[in-house]
This record gives C-alpha cells, sequence and structure tokens, in this order.
C-alpha cells in the first residue's frame, strides 16, 4: 500500500504472494482506482490471504452492480475478527471510479506462519521419520519414547504438584488456633492454599492445550500417549515435574514483556556481534544455527535484523513441544501462565508469588527460522550444512563432552564462518570435561579458531590481553523477587 496525499490508500498491482506480502493484480479482475479509508489488517498467520480476496470479490459484485448504486456511495465492511474498517471513500461515484485503467492493492500481512515454508515442511519430514517406532532401536533413548514421556509429564501436571499444596495444608495444621486466626483476620492466609490450587489448575489447562497441539504436530494418537502414560504408571515412574516447571518458566524468559529484563542481559551483545560482522546484509542470506535454542526467542531476534536464516535445535523434548504449542499462536498475549506459583520462597507479596504473564508477547510470523529437533553433535552430521555463524547462548556448559562440542562447532561452521558465545560455565552433574575459561580459550585457539573482538555492549574485558568480554546476565528468575540468579557470563566471538 501507498499514500495516496489524500488519507487513503493508493491500491497498487502486482499479481503474487511471496515474503509474506499478499498482492493481487486487481487491474486484470476489471476493477479501477480505488481508495481504502483505513486498512488495519490484524490476521491470523492462518487465514493468510483469504480475507483479502473475499474483499476483492466483494469489490468486484459491487462495481458489476455500479449501475444501480447512487453516485456518491461509500461501501463499509467491517470485519468480524477484528477492528477493519475496509471503505471507497473518496473515490467518488462508480463511474469515476472506471475512470483509471490500471490499480495496485498491496497488503502486508503481519502474521506469516514459520511453520508452512519448504524449509519447515522438509524438516517435519525428518522428524517424523525419525520419531517413527520402526527408526532404529526402540528404547528410553528411542526420540519417539522421549517425547511421550514428556507427553506424560505434562498431562500430569497438576497431580504431581498439587501434593506440595496439600502439605503445606497439613504443616499448617501444628499452628495454634491463635496464632491461624491472627494470620486469616490480617492476610487471609487460608486461603492461600485455596488460590494456589486454583492458579496450578490453570496451569494444568495450559498442559492439556500444549498436550493437544503436541499429538496433532508429531502425528501422535491419543490412545498411544494413554497406554503409555498407562504403562509407565504401573511401571512406577513418576512424571518429571522439575522440567515441565522449567518450561513454564522459560515462557516467561522468552516470549513474555516482563521476560525483557533477562533478555536484555545477553541479546544486545549478541545481536550487536553479528551486526558488526555482517553490516550488509541486503545481498546475500547467512546461514545462523543456534543450538541449544529453548523456546526459541533469539532466532526469532536475529531472523528480524534481515539478512539471516535462522535454525534454531533443541535437544529436550519439553521444550520443543512447548516451542510447538507457541508456534502456532497467531495472537499476541492470548494465554496466561502462573510460573512462580510452585514456590512460596523469596516473594515480596503474594500477587508477585501469584504473577500471570500472558504471552506470546510476539507471534513466530518469521519464514527465516525454523527448529530442528535433536542432538547437536549427531543432528546435522548427514545434512551437508554448513553455517556463517554458530551462536551458543547459554549453551556449552551443558556438555557431557565439552570437546565434542567443540569439534561440532568447527565442522558445521562454513570457511570463515564465526562462533559467537554468550553464557556461563555452569558444568553439569556428570561432565567428562571442566574447562576454566582460559583452558578454553587455549584449547580452542589450538583447534584452528582466531578470535576477534567483540562490542563494548558485551561488557568489559575478562583478560586484559585475550578478547573476551563479560558482564552480568540473570537467567531464571523473577524480577520481583527476593532473591536473584545472575552470573558473569563471557562472550566471545571466534572465526574458524
Amino acid at each position: 500500500m501507498q499514500p495516496d496525499g489524500g488519507g487513503g490508500v493508493v491500491i497498487q498491482d502486482i499479481a503474487q504472494v511471496t515474503g509474506g506480502i499478499c498482492t493481487i493484480d486487481s487491474a486484470k479482475l476489471g476493477l479501477g482506482q480505488a481508495r481504502l479509508s483505513r486498512v488495519t489488517m490484524a490476521w491470523t498467520s492462518k487465514l493468510r490471504c483469504f480475507f483479502l480476496l473475499w474483499v476483492l470479490n466483494f469489490n468486484i459484485i459491487l462495481a458489476s452492480l455500479k449501475s444501480e448504486v447512487p453516485a456518491q456511495s461509500n461501501v463499509k465492511d467491517h470485519e468480524e475478527h477484528g477492528n477493519e474498517d475496509y471503505s471507497l471513500e473518496g473515490a467518488g461515484s462508480f463511474d469515476q471510479i472506471f475512470k483509471i485503467q490500471q490499480t495496485y492493492l498491496t497488503v502486508q500481512i503481519d502474521e506469516l506462519n514459520s511453520t508452512n515454508t519448504p524449509r519447515a515442511k522438509d524438516e517435519k519430514r525428518r522428524l517424523l521419520k525419525e520419531l517413527s517406532r520402526d527408526h532404529g532401536k526402540w528404547g528410553d533413548q528411542h526420540p519417539r519414547k522421549k517425547l511421550l514421556d514428556a507427553l506424560f509429564s505434562y498431562s500430569r501436571y497438576f497431580e504431581r504438584n498439587i501434593p506440595d499444596v496439600n502439605r503445606w495444608r497439613q504443616l499448617y495444621n501444628h499452628v495454634s488456633s491463635k496464632h491461624k486466626r491472627l494470620l486469616d483476620r490480617t492476610v487471609s492466609y487460608t486461603k492461600k492454599f485455596d488460590r494456589a490450587e486454583s492458579l496450578l489448575r490453570q496451569n494444568h489447562f495450559l498442559c492439556e492445550d500444549v498436550v493437544n497441539e503436541a499429538l496433532s504436530y508429531y502425528e501422535i494418537g491419543r490412545e498411544e500417549l494413554r497406554k503409555h502414560i498407562a504403562d509407565a504408571e504401573k511401571a512406577g515412574i513418576v512424571a518429571d515435574k522439575m522440567s515441565v516447571s522449567q518450561s513454564l518458566k522459560h515462557i516467561g524468559r522468552d516470549w513474555t514483556d516482563d521476560g525483557v529484563n533477562e533478555r536484555n542481559g545477553a541479546f544486545p551483545c549478541i545481536l550487536d556481534s553479528i551486526k558488526s560482522l555482517f553490516p550488509d546484509r541486503q545481498s546475500s542470506r547467512y546461514k545462523v544455527l543456534l543450538p541449544g535454542s529453548g523456546l526459541g526467542r533469539l532466532g526469532y531476534e536475529v531472523a528480524a535484523l534481515g539478512g539471516f536464516e535462522v535454525t534454531n535445535n533443541e535437544v529436550s523434548a519439553y521444550m520443543n513441544i512447548m516451542y510447538r504449542f507457541i508456534e502456532t499462536q497467531g495472537k499476541r498475549d492470548a494465554f496466561q501462565v502462573y510460573p512462580f506459583v510452585d514456590g512460596w520462597s523469596h516473594h515480596v507479596t503474594q500477587d508477585d508469588m501469584f504473577y500471570q504473564l500472558s504471552f506470546p508477547s510476539m507471534t513466530m510470523n518469521n519464514s527465516n527460522v525454523i527448529l530442528v529437533e535433536g542432538d547437536f553433535t549427531t543432528v546435522f552430521k548427514d545434512s551437508g550444512d554448513k553455517f556463517d555463524v554458530i551462536i551458543t547462548h547459554f549453551f556449552i556448559d551443558t556438555a557431557r563432552n565439552l570437546m565434542s562440542y567443540f569439534e561440532t562447532i568447527s565442522s558445521l561452521l562454513a570457511p570463515g564462518g564465526y562462533w559467537i558465545n554468550f553464557g556461563p560455565l555452569l558444568y553439569g552433574t556428570g561432565p567428562w570435561v571442566q574447562l576454566t575459561l582460559d583452558e578454553i580459550l587455549t584449547v580452542t585457539e589450538d583447534m584452528g579458531f582466531q578470535f576477534v573482538d567483540g562490542p563494548e555492549s558485551c561488557g568489559s574485558l575478562t583478560f586484559p590481553d585475550k578478547k573476551v568480554r563479560n558482564r552480568e546476565a540473570a537467567y531464571g528468575y523473577s524480577p520481583r523477587a527476593l532473591t536473584k540468579n545472575a552470573y558473569h557470563a563471557q562472550s566471545w566471538i571466534a572465526r574458524r
């Protein structure tokens, strides 16, 4: 759409749908010049161009009836899914409209579903093949088994969390009647248990929605999941409460307005780094890989810079299930989550403990992003893919074998490609190798990486003679809490 100088929008003629722009050759449809007094397209990605085509057909019908319409007619149509106001105000009579030979209509679609791109479709075919029971040897490490285990845990969210509330209720019985009366009179303490239970149920309803979307995306029948859950519970297997809780908290970090506090601790450094490495992105499209991408927000921020084809990668079925759910949402703040209701410590107020977060704060509407599910060190081996940039964000310390991570990064980078790192060195419970920061620099330099200086947004230099920077970065906490989880995150840029 282009301004016409009179408050309207000149309709432009192009006949294709590409890159998130829906454009139609209206001249070939027999339409003359018209103006739209106001066009506010708030479509979801699933509507695509269908409503636009309906509007055009409607206008064609009106044009065919022009002889029966008064000369100064204004045509308005109100679409029930939003506040759209499509009109031909200012165009004059239909006779005036048809004086113009050619017309143009260009409408920007805000919500482009990235799951329908060729790359996304190819990746889904690969994933479903890998998830097949016939693929590989069935066992605890089979990807379908891991997926079913995660769905089992999401399905049992309330059952796994309500025992804590019931236990605290029972412990409260040890309080004397005198003190209970005081607590109930002043802070309504007994109602706190009821409120916690109610919000756990709300989280459970969200988890049910997540499971339903996952069953659809991964093409898993509900009966298969029921049988898996029944077999697991018969064997005494308990659903993983912590992993589900962490996925709910990651929603806050990645996909809520509140999460900007954490994102601003890390994202500016990474985004400034990649912009400085590729200042001219108009003529080329650079390939970026983000292993350990979690719920994927950083990948979308990179893609939004323009000129980048982004591949998110995550091995956790818990994260991937939640990612697939958020990926389908075409409306901002459509869902609510209460991520802190399962912990009663470090809260300033009761409202902080029961704080509601709405998500997603933005929709996953970039066609240049896909998610590849699987182990970073193996899932790309047969693809032949090479990347211009690999971004490890809060990732390298998750390695069982740190050397394997370094080798994989080196092998997946194109010649002259860059490795951008940001994060701590918080090793897990069973790592084979635990290197200090200076040891990492020495080892990777010997492997052929050349370190270059990063932007000042990455913080101050960690060593006076090394091109590594550090800054404080919070991770996984409430900004309203009485405690803070933060790291002196280390960042570097290394060229292969």
